[in-house]
């Protein structure tokens, strides 16, 4: 059975709740954070093996601002021992907007997309694929 540490920061409750079942079931060990200043404090306070982070957490914005926090790489960030951790970000944005962005080094630094709804299968298949290339 899994141990990994997930974080994951959402504002929505729901979609948390959502994500939270199906990971805890499978051993995971899940922690929430409804923002995404609190997502950073509690990357630094837990240390999770893969962040799951909500794109437009508190502002529209947010998501993207984490990650590139998480990711910025200047050697006396406080974040450089998360700089590998793998991010999956939750996104609904190419469903209102017709907007296409992919993964990207210097303007969106995360791992992989996740479409809202969170489809449980993809969401656990994605957890494990990102977490052996990190093992």
């Amino acid at each position: 059975m899994a141990h990994e540490k997930i974080l994951i920061i959402a504002r929505d409750e729901a979609t948390a709740y959502e994500m939270q079942l199906p990971l805890d079931a499978a051993g995971y060990r899940v922690s929430r954070a409804a923002t995404g200043d609190e997502g950073l404090r509690l990357v630094t306070q837990l240390q999770p093996d893969l962040i799951i982070l909500d794109a437009q957490s508190d502002e529209t914005s947010e998501g993207f601002r984490v990650s590139l926090t998480l990711r910025n790489p200047t050697p006396s960030s406080e974040y450089t021992a998360f700089r590998d951790t793998p991010i999956l970000m939750l996104r609904a944005i190419h469903a209102s907007t017709g907007l296409r962005v992919n993964p990207d080094e210097d303007f969106l630094p995360v791992d992989a997309f996740i479409h809202k709804p969170v489809g449980m299968e993809i969401l656990l298949e994605q957890v494990r694929r990102h977490l052996k290339q990190t093992a």
